[in-house]
């Protein structure tokens, strides 16, 4: 097993597990990692999903001696580089913890997801090209939409890494914790957004996602209709309920 999970309802965290090869994206992995975080998008008894390396890397990148072995048809047709958008495609928040490296592909990975927590030790990059690669999992569209191109450009081109604290100005991390504290601050995010409205939540993200890959107008229009679902829900007479009556809500789901 390369991607084993721990159950913490409402939350459960996947940890990536091939840390003698600083977590290097390999095809079992990625296949492994799909298939657990769909079974979770699944399950009613999880809000929110915490994915995880280990203290010295989130993962280092993809696996390097599968990418020297691989014949450019089979990459061109296989399913490795999907797998990455099937993670796209996950409803549930998806909460990154990183310390240590999270490169290459594990960066695009991340970028895949919803929100990151990282360590003062995180190092962030797509360093492909001093490898004569390009980002093939996302890297080259998703980081210029999160940053902007100059910044991309800088990242991209030159192959440098960023430290945590440039990442967190860029914008590519939302939390920056002492080296300690990563993980229980990635969990501790994952438990806030776990307690609320599970529609809204699975709706909000839908929104927000949406806003880097259509115009405003469009945006504008899936968020309207977004909300009026939202607010058809039970969730949301709950919540509406609870707010006035002063009480916690009791959210569940529907």
């Amino acid at each position: 097993m390369t991607a084993l999970v721990d159950r913490d309802e409402p939350i459960a965290v996947v940890r990536l597990k091939r840390s003698e090869r600083m977590n290097a994206l390999s095809n079992p992995l990625m296949a492994e990692l799909v298939g657990v975080l769909e079974a979770l998008d699944s399950d009613d008894a999880i809000r929110a999903i915490v994915v995880a390396g280990d203290e010295r890397a989130f993962a280092a990148g993809s696996d390097i001696e599968e990418l020297r072995a691989a014949k450019p048809l089979d990459l061109y047709f296989g399913a490795r580089l999907e797998r990455w958008e099937q993670i796209w495609k996950i409803r549930k928040p998806i909460v990154v913890a990183v310390s240590g490296y999270c490169l290459g592909g594990g960066w695009e990975l991340a970028m895949t997801c919803d929100l990151v927590v990282a360590s003062e030790t995180a190092q962030l990059g797509q360093p492909e090209v001093n490898l004569g690669l390009i980002p093939g999992a996302g890297g080259t569209q998703r980081l210029p939409r999160a940053i902007g191109k100059a910044k991309a450009m800088d990242v991209i081109l030159s192959g440098r890494f960023l430290d945590v604290h440039e990442a967190e100005r860029a914008g590519l991390v939302a939390r920056v914790v002492p080296k300690k504290a990563w993980l229980e601050e990635a969990k501790r995010a994952a438990r806030q957004i776990a307690e609320k409205g599970p529609v809204a939540v699975k709706l909000a993200k839908e929104a927000v996602n949406r806003a880097f890959d259509t115009t405003l107008e469009v945006g504008l229009d899936l968020e309207r209709k977004a909300f009026n679902v939202a607010l058809s829900t039970q969730d949301a007479h709950e919540g509406l309920s609870a707010f006035l009556e002063k009480r916690k809500p009791e959210f569940k789901g529907r």
